[in-house]
């Protein structure tokens, strides 16, 4: 939550405000932060304030916007109000502190949205509204998960979304760097596994590249960048910890979410994760307005292709690729795309520690890396050093492998990792179980979205350790009970919630009979 002195544009209010003593209730609700106050208290009864109202809440020259929860309990007293911790971490101050409360500023730019949901589109000043009153904490869950689905299913045209991507940006920091060119690289996901960022990095920036790659969480999948990466050392870094990383190591992987370069985004994505939205007027505002934001001037965007990726064809790919490159060339950065197989998982593990362990097998040239996630990397790699002008148009890849095989990538992965610091070992699961085979044949088809489930049923990407192991790519020739995939969970009620889940799900992997 950002902290501001006041109103926007209105500065601090006048009056006592109604006072209550604030209480440390130790209640947990993610990232929103919450008020909690007892259905007799009198400034319920005198402002009108019910359960879901939204409250200004101050202390000193700290301000927040909660959502009300009433309680009709004798935990807290009449002139207390509990905070969650969200709401605390925000506020600071000590059980007792003294906080006053006020009817937030009434919200315009939700008319914005109001208008979208029938089908007018958000202007520029409309999306910068928008995205300002987001990134003030005035937008309630419900609110934000309103404007979400009014602009799923493909709802935003071109100039929409450039206008949002520009007013992510504006709402949040940006970084310059005095080199040039600055290149990058996304995957738009949906493809379990798909952790070639760790890889691509070391080897551009051992090549002496910069890339200072800002990752995010997972939103609908098992695993993000930034929580794949946090497994091996920290990512939580603020923009002068970022600088002096790139500054030593031409490189970095950090979260995004630490230092605001796109913070209306990352607001936005705690809400997309559990409703399993990701629209492509969204993810390109959501790609580019980081991408912008962390200072790049050069990027390649990987868009995996399957039935059960997030891009179902090659027409949608051409598509979204096309979105990217035009709304990229109106804000000044160069784009390429490159449209790949996203047929099965890559690499073995899916699940952030899982993951980590394919990340450094590929590294140190261990026998047995998965091979699909080293050419993959390989592929991307050779082509972001084609981007930045590194070597010549058709032989980065030949480049990439030489130094992965070198050991220059893993030498300056690590270089990275102590920067960021201190490297340290992927966690293990307390439980496993290995589903098999109810019958033989050929693996010809596999629904990435059920695998992702399981992973995330067994406490991926919040348990780290957590997720799963596949065993059967495609091509695979499956007995009556091989092993198709090993569960890793770190509770036995998650993994035994993950197991039913896989057993019911037969035809998740579809076998050809020999």
């Amino acid at each position: 939550m950002k902290q501001h002195s006041g109103h926007p544009g209105h500065g601090k209010p006048h009056g006592a405000g109604n006072v209550l003593r604030m209480r440390r209730i130790g209640i947990d609700t993610y990232l929103e932060p919450v008020i909690f106050m007892r259905d007799d208290c009198h400034i319920c009864k005198s402002e009108g304030f019910e359960a879901f109202s939204r409250v200004e809440i101050w202390r000193d020259h700290k301000r927040i916007i909660a959502t009300l929860n009433v309680v009709k309990a004798s935990f807290l007293e009449i002139d207390e109000a509990g905070l969650s911790e969200a709401a605390w971490r925000a506020l600071g101050g000590a059980d007792g502190d003294r906080i006053r409360l006020f009817h937030p500023a009434p919200m315009q730019s939700f008319s914005e949205v109001r208008a979208k949901m029938y089908g007018h589109p958000i202007t520029m000043a409309g999306a910068n509204a928008i995205m300002r009153d987001i990134v003030d904490g005035r937008y309630s869950d419900i609110e934000m998960a309103a404007f979400i689905a009014a602009c799923a299913g493909n709802r935003m045209d071109i100039a929409e979304t450039t206008a949002f991507t520009q007013a992510m940006i504006n709402v949040g920091k940006r970084l310059h760097w005095g080199a040039h060119p600055v290149v990058d690289k996304h995957c738009v996901g949906g493809l379990p596994g798909n952790r070639t960022t760790l890889i691509v990095v070391p080897i551009v920036a051992a090549c002496g590249l910069t890339i200072p790659k800002t990752s995010s969480r997972a939103i609908t999948s098992p695993a993000g960048s930034a929580d794949t990466m946090e497994v091996l050392a920290p990512v939580d870094l603020d923009i002068p910890q970022i600088r002096r990383v790139v500054e030593r190591e031409n490189g970095c992987i950090a979260w995004g979410g630490a230092v605001n370069l796109s913070p209306a985004d990352d607001i936005l994505i705690r809400v997309e994760r559990p409703l399993g939205l990701d629209s492509d007027g969204q993810m390109v505002a959501s790609v580019l307005s980081k991408k912008i934001a962390a200072g790049s001037t050069h990027a390649l965007i990987d868009l995996p292709v399957g039935p059960s990726a997030k891009v179902r064809s090659r027409e949608a790919a051409e598509e979204l690729s096309t979105r990217l490159i035009t709304v990229g060339h109106s804000l000044g950065i160069q784009l390429e795309t490159i449209i790949t197989d996203g047929s099965q998982p890559v690499g073995r593990g899916i699940g952030p520690a899982l993951e980590a362990l394919d990340v450094l097998a590929v590294l140190q040239n261990a026998p047995g890396a998965p091979e699909n996630l080293r050419e993959r990397a390989l592929l991307l790699a050779g082509r972001v050093l084609e981007l930045g002008g590194k070597v010549a148009p058709g032989s980065g890849m030949q480049k990439a492998r030489e130094v992965l095989a070198s050991g220059l990538a893993w030498n300056k992965f690590q270089a990275i990792c102590e920067a960021q610091g201190g490297m340290r070992e992927p966690p293990h699961a307390q439980h496993t179980h290995v589903i098999v085979s109810k019958h033989r044949g050929k693996v010809a088809d596999i629904d990435n979205r059920r695998l992702a489930r399981i992973a995330k049923l067994a406490g991926a990407p919040k348990a780290h350790a957590a997720g799963l192991i596949f065993h059967a790519p495609l091509e695979t020739m499956v007995e009556v009970g091989q092993p198709l995939m090993t569960i890793h969970a770190e509770s036995p009620g998650e993994l035994a919630y993950a197991c039913t889940y896989a057993e019911a799900q037969e035809d998740m992997i579809l076998l050809q009979e020999r």
